[in-house]
């Protein structure tokens, strides 16, 4: 039977998410969109540290070829460092805003695949209209607009083979599937309907096994679905809004899932950082190629 443990620390997330396994680091980060801030917890000590942000923050990845990270801020795609002996730790440089347009979009939730491309989506703010889009950010650094009419694009994950780019919108119960290749991801289709006693889909990995893990919000549990859209199995956890999931470990044989308090202050559970026994292993992070 799965187990989990609640990571101990002084903090509550009023909305965890973009978990992020990093082996340089040896250490699981993720953001606290609302706060703002930016979490790590050192797998060799169990430290956690916790960094405020200028402003709202969904995500980072890591680079390949450089130190520090690409994150999404609510003002959009920018260059993350982060010195922690420094007096003032962080660096910030803005790359692009994808939405100029529309003041009151962020950034939410990414990933980055093989070819070492950010998969980002974008949602209202209030996440009462479909203005939110899907994006794919190049190592070159150009931006290309790939899907849209999302009132909350979610949980971008791609399949081990780098054949399937799963994507979400979070209020229409929807996971979607994208055929992806070196050109891009294409022939949306839908793949997996949430039912309404389900919560709705938010963040997502894969497993080495090529079976997707879903957050669900609303639904106190995470899940597990066959390479074909099939449920597999349930682990429920202690608070209502499950946000996502990584795996992380140097054998990737750790997962971590993340939940918001926002909303619910009466849950004693909301807003902590989960350490689930998944008995499966996931896929090595996808860092950014530029």
């Amino acid at each position: 039977m799965a187990e989990y443990r609640i990571v101990e620390r002084d903090t509550r997330d009023l909305l965890g998410e973009g978990l992020l396994w990093s082996a340089r680091d040896q250490a699981v980060y993720w953001t606290d969109i609302l706060a703002p801030a930016l979490n790590r917890l050192s797998l060799a000590d169990g430290a956690v540290t916790r960094w405020p942000m200028p402003e709202m923050i969904g995500w980072v990845i890591e680079r390949q070829n450089a130190p520090g990270f690409i994150a999404g801020f609510r003002s959009g795609f920018a260059e993350l460092l982060i010195d922690s002996s420094a007096l003032d730790p962080l660096t910030i440089i803005p790359i692009v805003d994808p939405e100029p347009d529309l003041p009151d979009n962020r950034l939410n939730d990414a990933k980055a695949d093989q070819w070492g491309r950010i998969w980002a989506g974008s949602m209202p703010l209030t996440a009462d209209r479909p203005s939110g889009n899907l994006y794919r950010f190049d190592p070159d650094r150009s931006l290309t607009h790939v899907d849209s009419d999302y009132s909350v694009a979610n949980g971008p994950a791609i399949s081990p083979d780098q054949d399937w780019l799963y994507h979400t919108d979070t209020p229409a119960r929807q996971v979607y599937r994208f055929a992806l290749d070196a050109d891009g991801a294409h022939d949306r289709t839908p793949f997996i309907r949430f039912e309404k006693d389900w919560g709705y889909p938010d963040g997502m990995t894969v497993d080495a096994q090529g079976y997707l893990w879903i957050a669900h919000w609303g639904g106190s549990r995470i899940s597990r679905f066959t390479p074909d859209g099939l449920l597999d199995r349930s682990i429920e956890l202690p608070a209502s809004q499950i946000t996502n999931i990584c795996f992380a470990g140097d054998d990737l044989d750790r997962m971590f899932v993340t939940s918001a308090a926002d909303g619910v202050p009466h849950e004693e559970h909301a807003g902590y950082l989960f350490e689930v026994e998944s008995g499966v292993r996931g896929l090595p992070t996808g860092k950014f190629g530029g």
